[in-house]
């Protein structure tokens, strides 16, 4: 019943069949693989808000970005704000708003400084690109805990606006330059902080990952690839028994 298999059409066919099967499997792997990584990352920053602050000498040295590993670890440091040379990240999305993130140099007791993300504020009611108006950093001794933040990619040349730093996309090695202290590598997102942040700032949450999205996509790519050699399956059955349409069976006579 099954010797037309044998014929070139049905050959080509079924290593059509096969073909489009391996790679439907292989981009499932590569899935696999994106939601495993997102996954590790995700656990990573679990790991990190549970575990007790470190000081940030042991994660963050000068002029040298920090591994991959230690985003969001949470560490514990204190120096003295310096708000004259404030920072301000643009174009920063919270909850489906734009607005900006507000960032000072933490100044430490051996004269480098790290920069710390005070949180969010909603741009000025004039337009989104308008600042809004930041409080007032606390004087004296500060005590912050927060996370790591990795620098981010693709930064920007800061600009001077209205008497502060503006960019982009942070990152401490591209704004040093315009800074007048010896920055550490990587920047800190405020956990908690003594005297206490202002509450007009909004929290940034840390970057998780839509690991669930990959699991998805690797369940589709394998789903296709059985239907496709259950399609095979399904057309060589038919043909045995005869019982494809006339129009189908002219086709393949040609």
């Amino acid at each position: 019943m099954y010797r037309f298999l044998r014929t070139r059409r049905w050959l080509g066919f079924a290593a059509l069949t096969l073909v489009l099967a391996a790679v439907m499997t292989g981009l499932g792997r590569w899935q696999l693989s994106r939601y495993q990584a997102r996954h590790a990352v995700n656990a990573r920053i679990a790991a990190a808000a549970r575990a007790t602050p470190v000081p940030v000498g042991q994660v963050l040295t000068v002029d040298r970005p920090p591994a991959g590993d230690l985003a969001w670890t949470r560490v514990e440091t204190a120096g003295r704000y310096d708000p004259a040379h404030q920072i301000l990240a643009r174009d920063r999305t919270v909850d489906g708003t734009v607005g900006f993130e507000v960032l000072v140099p933490l100044v430490l007791d051996d004269g480098s400084a790290v920069l710390v993300d005070r949180g969010w504020l909603a741009p000025a009611s004039t337009g989104a690109n308008t600042p809004p108006a930041v409080p007032a950093a606390p004087d004296g001794r500060v005590t912050v805990t927060g996370r790591v933040h990795l620098p981010e990619s693709r930064p920007d040349r800061p600009r001077t606006v209205d008497g502060h730093i503006e960019v982009r996309r942070i990152s401490p090695a591209v704004l040093a330059p315009v800074l007048p202290y010896r920055l550490l590598g990587g920047y800190l997102v405020v956990d908690a902080q003594q005297p206490a942040a202002d509450p007009a700032f909004g929290t940034i949450a840390s970057d998780h990952q839509n690991d669930w999205l990959n699991a998805g996509y690797t369940v589709q790519w394998w789903a296709f690839a059985l239907l496709t050699l259950g399609a095979f399956g399904w057309a060589a059955r038919r043909e045995a028994r005869g019982d494809r349409p006339p129009d189908w069976r002219a086709g393949l006579a040609e």
